[in-house]
C-alpha cells in the first residue's frame, strides 16, 4: 500500500468536492472515490438536468397556453430526443467546468465502489488506499418500495434524468403512473404533463406535502389538476404487472377500494435512502441508525474518531436537509474538523428550500405548526399572490405568501411562498431570518416596483394593514 493520503473521501458529489477543495487549500492530499460518474447526483441526474428540462417544459406549455389575451396558442413542435441530447451536453459541460477542471495534483480520483477493509484503509477495484482521516459522503439513492411484482416489471426512478446510463429516459412516454407524491414526483409529473404525457400521481397520504404549511398542498394540487394531472390521494400501490409488451398495470387501493391503473411507463418516486449498505462501515467501527443513516456528532465525527460523514448520507441529523448546498456547506466544515482538530458545527436553522413546480414552492425557517411546537406565541399572516402588483401585471397570480412571526419579539421565524419566482424571493426572507429581522423591518424595506420580492413587504404590512387597500407601491 502506498503512503497514506491525509484524507480519503468516499463519494465525489457536492459534499465530497467541497471537502476536497478545503483539504487541498490546507495543503493536504486527498483521495476521492466514485462508483458511478464524477460529480455525484446533483450535476449528473438531479438538480441540473431536472431544472433544465423543467424550464423547457414550461416554455413549451406556455406557448400552447398563453396567459395573455391577445396571444394566441402556438403549435410549437417537440423533439424530445433533441431535448435529451442538449441536456446531456449541458451536464457534460458543467461536469467538466465545475468538477473535472477543479482536480489538481493534491486531489486524486479513484473510479469504482469503495469499501472499508479496515479502520484505516478502503479498497477500490482491488486497490487498497490508506488515509489518516476519512469522510463518508456517499449520498443517497432512490428508495425502492416493497410492491408485489416490482422486481419483474421495468420501472423508472429519478435516475431517469441521468446521462449516458441505462436508466436514462430518451423517449417521451405517452402515459405515466408515478408512485409517490413528494417533491420529485410533483416536479417530474408536471414536467412530463407539460410535454404531453398523460400523468397519474399516487399519494398514499391525505394530501400533498403534509409537512409544509397546510395551504401549500391544496394550492399545488389544484394547479396540477387544472393542467390535467390525475391526482389520487389516499392511494397505495399494492402490485404491478406487465403482460407481454403491454403497458404496466398498477393495482392500487384507492380510499380503501381496489382499482387498476394502466400506463406506458411507471415511475417510482418514494423517497431516498442512504448509500451505506455496501461500503462495510462496520469494518471501520462506524455506526448507523436503523435506516442506514450515518450517526455523527455536531462536528460531523462518526463513532470512529478518525472518520467523519456529511451530506445526504447523514440524513436529517442536526436539523440537516437532503440538499446539495447543505452538503457542500457541511463538507468543507467536516474536512477542516477532520484535518485540523477543529470542532466547528453547522447552523442549519436558516436553510431556504424550493420545489421547482410552477408555481414554485419556497420555504425557509419554521412553519406555523413548528413554531407552536417550540412553545412560541405565534403571529401569522397569509396573503394571496393576487395582492402582489407584479403577479397581476404578468397575469400569474396563483399562490400565496405566508409569514410566521414570534408574537413576543416581532421577529420573523418562517416564510412560505407559493408563486412565480418564489425560489429567488425566498433568499431575501432567508437573509432576514439570519439577521433577526422583525415584521417591521420587512415592512419598512423599500422594494423595486413591481417585483415578486415585494410579496414579503406586503405580507409584513398585512400584520397591521388591510393589504387590499394599499396603493400600488405597497405603502400603508
Amino acid at each position: 500500500m502506498a503512503a497514506p493520503f491525509d484524507l480519503a473521501i468516499l463519494g465525489s458529489g457536492s459534499t465530497a468536492f467541497s471537502a476536497a477543495i478545503r483539504a487541498a487549500n490546507l495543503g493536504k492530499t486527498v483521495a476521492m472515490t466514485e462508483s458511478r460518474t464524477l460529480g455525484g447526483t446533483c450535476v449528473n441526474r438531479g438538480c441540473l438536468p431536472s431544472k433544465n428540462l423543467i424550464e423547457a417544459a414550461t416554455l413549451y406549455w406556455e406557448s400552447r397556453h398563453p396567459r395573455y389575451p391577445g396571444l394566441l396558442p402556438a403549435e410549437r413542435r417537440l423533439d424530445f430526443g433533441a431535448l435529451i441530447r442538449q441536456k446531456d451536453a449541458l451536464v457534460n459541460e458543467y461536469r467538466e467546468k465545475k468538477y473535472q477542471s477543479i482536480l489538481n495534483d493534491r486531489i486524486k480520483v479513484f473510479d469504482g465502489p469503495a469499501r472499508f477493509v479496515s479502520a484505516r484503509a478502503i479498497s477500490v477495484n482491488g486497490r487498497v488506499i490508506g488515509a489518516r482521516r476519512f469522510l463518508v459522503a456517499t449520498g443517497t439513492r432512490p428508495t425502492v418500495p416493497s410492491i408485489d411484482g416490482l422486481d419483474s416489471v421495468p420501472y423508472l426512478t429519478s435516475d431517469l434524468l441521468t446521462s449516458g446510463e441505462e436508466q436514462e429516459l430518451s423517449k417521451l412516454p405517452r402515459s405515466l403512473v408515478i408512485v409517490g407524491g413528494g417533491y420529485i414526483a410533483l416536479e417530474l409529473g408536471q414536467m412530463f404533463r407539460r410535454f404531453g404525457t398523460e400523468v397519474t400521481i399516487l399519494e398514499r397520504g391525505e394530501g400533498l406535502l403534509p409537512q409544509a404549511e397546510p395551504e401549500v398542498g391544496p394550492t399545488i394540487a389544484g394547479v396540477l389538476e387544472d393542467e390535467g394531472i390525475h391526482l389520487r390521494v389516499r392511494t397505495q400501490a399494492r402490485a404491478v404487472r406487465q403482460d407481454g409488451a403491454e403497458d404496466v398495470r398498477v393495482i392500487a387501493s384507492v380510499a380503501g377500494r381496489e382499482q387498476t391503473l394502466q400506463a406506458e411507463r411507471l415511475l417510482v418516486a418514494t423517497g431516498r435512502r442512504p448509500n451505506t449498505v455496501d461500503i462495510r462501515l462496520e469494518k471501520a467501527g462506524v455506526k448507523t441508525d436503523a435506516d442506514g443513516w450515518v450517526i455523527v456528532d455536531p462536528t460531523f465525527r462518526t463513532s470512529a474518531a478518525h472518520i467523519y460523514a456529511a451530506g445526504d448520507v447523514i440524513g436529517p441529523r442536526m436539523g440537516s436537509q437532503l440538499a446539495t448546498p447543505v452538503g457542500a456547506h457541511d463538507g468543507a466544515i467536516a474536512a477542516e474538523n477532520a484535518l485540523t482538530g477543529a470542532a466547528h458545527s453547522a447552523d442549519h436553522t436558516v436553510v431556504p428550500r424550493t420545489i421547482f413546480t410552477d408555481p414554485q414552492i419556497a420555504t425557509v425557517g419554521l412553519t406555523e405548526a413548528e413554531a407552536v411546537q417550540q412553545g412560541r406565541r405565534c403571529d401569522c399572516r397569509t396573503v394571496a399572490m393576487s395582492h402582489v402588483p407584479r403577479a397581476g401585471a404578468v397575469r400569474d397570480t396563483g399562490g400565496f405568501v405566508k409569514m410566521v412571526a414570534d408574537a413576543d419579539s416581532g421577529k420573523v421565524v418562517g416564510v412560505t411562498m407559493v408563486g412565480r419566482d418564489a425560489g429567488e424571493v425566498i433568499h431575501e426572507a432567508a437573509m432576514g431570518l439570519r439577521l433577526g429581522a422583525t415584521v417591521k423591518d420587512f415592512a419598512d424595506l423599500i422594494h423595486v416596483y413591481p417585483t415578486m420580492a415585494e410579496a414579503l413587504k406586503i405580507a409584513a404590512l398585512a400584520f397591521t394593514t388591510d393589504v387590499a387597500k394599499l396603493s400600488c407601491c405597497a405603502e400603508g
